[in-house]
């Protein structure tokens, strides 16, 4: 078998079988193939797509390349849930304990920052002592004691995807739905979970743009996890505005740990309570009407929120950031962003806002850039909120304060305001199972 002839075909418009298909995964990890022939490979399938037969076997293949995570030590249906990546998207953080304080475990490998976008790991790493990186024993030990553990994701699991992300990246390969869908899905395949619930974002602020090709996503990853003997569904939310009203690390996990004492952004716990009724419901728990009102009571009896400190210190954090956010430490400089017409905020390009958080310090620019946990944005107004000139649309956070001026010439591009005040459309657009599509 010859990569020439696999390139070729792909490049024909011609489907590969699944022995084309392990033969480049397996000879690309393995330094056979070359990475020339590689980046030829991966833009004849960006042009020429993969159909779902492929982009199911290339997710197998790929999750079969590595280690991976076996959780049947664990008692119970154990469900997953994963973001595609999202600007203040701190929703893990309250899904996790919620789903666990109603007795269904979570065992959860998360990501780090990716561009405009947080990391779930990075948030976590900004509780002073709280560890990422544990042994794998560590980690299923302390989801049969607790419930719950989040982790960053082991070095060994799906090394395929690693590789080939790393070239995509630089090939302008990334935007592909079956790259993308076979990306996600190999991972949380590996990651060992009996369900998949997927919260696949939409707009500005996310990697689909539009709610047509973000349905298109979420329908391949639910058709490979069908096809690879995982039940899945996934919601499509809207990432045009920000959930909630902090950006970058530590601000959100603060605003994550005051949505679960009920004092939180209304939008960021309607999310966060919608995916928990989903993964309780896919472990069994009842019909979603039932799961919805258990995950509304773990939230305000508090059982959530000892869960999370629980998992803190199981960690090797200190739980008393719960109740004293003076423990995170606090950037030196502030700056408001304000207004200087008056009218209506009528959209927020998500993405340039993430770019602005991270300029501050928040995100990284480079793999190597070290993050400042305490850096970041506060917003006061988002989309439809009425505006006076003068008013504060945001505060920015940094330890940088030579970056203030570059973070501020973002914020003026990303908010547009208009003297009406602009129609919102709902969070959550739509719904994605196994029996089809719901547009909300």
């Amino acid at each position: 078998m010859r990569m020439y002839d696999i390139i070729a075909k792909k490049r024909d418009g011609a489907e590969l079988t699944f022995e084309e298909i392990k033969h480049f995964v397996t000879g690309y990890c393995d330094g056979r193939i070359p990475d020339y022939q590689a980046a030829a490979l991966l833009m004849a399938i960006f042009i020429r797509g993969m159909d779902k037969r492929e982009t199911a076997e290339l997710t197998a293949i790929m999750a079969d390349s590595g280690g991976k995570a076996d959780l049947s030590g664990i008692p119970g249906i154990k469900v997953d849930k994963h973001s595609t990546g999202g600007v203040g998207d701190k929703t893990t953080l309250v899904v996790a304990p919620v789903v666990a304080a109603c007795g269904v475990p979570v065992a959860k490998m998360s990501g780090r920052g990716l561009g405009h976008t947080g990391g779930t790991i990075d948030k976590l790493e900004s509780i002073p002592g709280f560890r990422t990186a544990l042994p794998i024993e560590e980690f299923l030990e302390n989801v049969r004691v607790i419930g719950v553990s989040i982790i960053g994701q082991t070095g060994n699991l799906v090394p395929a995807d690693k590789k080939l992300y790393a070239l995509r990246d630089v090939t302008a390969t990334v935007n592909n739905i079956s790259l993308i869908a076979s990306s996600i899905m190999s991972k949380k395949i590996a990651a060992g979970a009996d369900r998949i619930v997927l919260d696949v974002k939409t707009g500005s602020g996310a990697f689909m743009k539009t709610l047509e090709d973000s349905i298109s996503l979420a329908e391949a990853m639910v058709d490979i996890g069908e096809k690879t003997g995982r039940r899945t569904a996934a919601f499509v939310t809207d990432m045009d505005i920000p959930l909630g009203y902090a950006v970058g690390n530590s601000l959100e996990v603060i605003e994550a740990v005051e949505t679960l004492k009920g004092k939180g952004p209304k939008d960021l716990e309607e999310v966060s309570l919608e995916l928990a009724a989903k993964m309780l419901q896919m472990a069994g728990a009842g019909s979603f009407e039932i799961c919805r009102n258990l995950a509304g009571q773990a939230l305000r009896n508090g059982k959530a929120l000892e869960k999370l400190a629980a998992m803190i210190a199981r960690q090797g954090g200190d739980p008393g950031v719960v109740e004293n956010y003076n423990l995170f430490g606090k950037a030196e400089f502030t700056c408001d962003f304000t207004a200087e017409t008056d009218g209506y905020v009528e959209a927020i390009r998500t993405d340039l806002l993430g770019t602005a958080s991270m300029v501050l310090g928040a995100g990284r620019e480079t793999k190597e850039s070290a993050l400042d946990y305490t850096a970041g944005i506060t917003l006061i107004k988002k989309t439809g909120m009425k505006l006076d000139k003068g008013d504060v649309i945001a505060t920015l956070h940094t330890n940088k304060r030579e970056k203030i001026p570059e973070a501020l010439r973002i914020m003026r591009q990303a908010y547009v305001l208009k003297p009406e005040r602009p129609p919102l459309r709902p969070l959550i657009l739509a719904g994605v199972d196994s029996e089809g599509v719901r547009v909300f």
